[in-house]
């Protein structure tokens, strides 16, 4: 039996969990952030591909056989590679039979394509807006997954680079936050005035939720995530029998960091709100 993995560059993929126990408490999760290396927002595809590989195959030897890739920059610029490419790769086992991890049953999934597939559910006037960390908007995620499901949609992304840095710090309900949360949503606004639902494409924003209903035009729906992910991951594992009953239920959660262990403790009190056991790990 296996707990399901979830793995982010640092705290924000904390929401995703939060909203996978409400749904799913019975299950068993292991959470990674690669904190040392956080953020991984302005690097390259290749170094985030690499650092996510690492991160996954380090679950993957940890038990979990079903990994969610809770970070919305390691969804857009990984998930497709280590999907196509790692889980595919064949290797001999030690009975000297080839095989691969995607035949012995390893899975991952992203944060993205869950609130994708509801989006054209949720807008009325077909113009959405989302808004993330510079890599996950110059991949051009969004647009091309909403274009496979929603042609007629039309999407319009915002950066907001210091929106996670101040979140972490924890001034997430400063005059700050609020400056920095207005002067984004105007400019995302102004991008395209018909937008009437925005998603909050990296999951350390939630926190921010005060400041964006303050910035936010009346009309106009903000979208977190985690719900949509953990209904989809419900679905999924009602959908795959076989990989719903590797992934154990005892309802715990162990919590893994790259960086201080007293300092994912202090941050992760601001997504969770409960004093949790930390274990450093390293990747390499």
């Amino acid at each position: 039996m296996s707990p399901i993995g979830i793995f982010d560059s640092g705290y924000g993929g904390l929401t995703i969990l939060q909203q996978l126990r409400n749904r799913l408490p019975e299950r068993d999760f292991m959470y990674l952030g690669d904190n040392a290396r956080a953020p991984y927002g302005p690097r390259s595809f290749d170094v985030v591909y690499d650092f996510t590989r690492q991160a996954v195959m380090k679950l993957f030897e940890m038990g979990c056989r079903l990994v969610i890739l809770g970070c919305n920059t390691a969804s857009a610029k990984a998930l497709r590679s280590i999907q196509q490419n790692d889980l595919t790769k064949p290797y001999i086992k030690a009975d000297g039979t080839e095989t691969t991890l995607e035949k012995e049953g390893y899975r991952v999934l992203g944060v993205i394509r869950p609130t994708v597939e509801i989006i054209g559910k949720l807008t009325k006037s077909r113009h959405v807006g989302f808004v993330a960390t510079e890599g996950t908007v110059r991949s051009q995620s969004y647009e091309l997954e909403i274009a496979k499901f929603y042609p007629d949609i039309t999407v319009t992304g915002q950066a907001c680079p210091l929106w996670a840095a101040i979140v972490e710090a924890g001034e997430a309900e400063s005059e700050g936050a609020e400056f920095f949360v207005k002067k984004r949503i105007t400019q995302l606004l102004d991008k395209d005035a018909e937008i009437d639902t925005i998603i909050l494409g990296c999951t350390h924003y939630p926190l921010l939720m005060n400041a964006l209903k303050k910035a936010v035009p009346e009309g106009v729906s903000i979208i977190p995530q985690g719900e949509y992910v953990a209904a989809s991951l419900e679905d999924y594992l009602l959908r795959h029998p076989d990989m719903s009953d590797h992934c154990s239920r005892n309802g715990s959660v162990t919590y893994l960091t790259t960086e201080s262990p007293e300092r994912f403790k202090e941050c992760a009190a601001m997504f969770l709100n409960e004093d949790v056991e930390v274990e450093h790990i390293d990747l390499i």
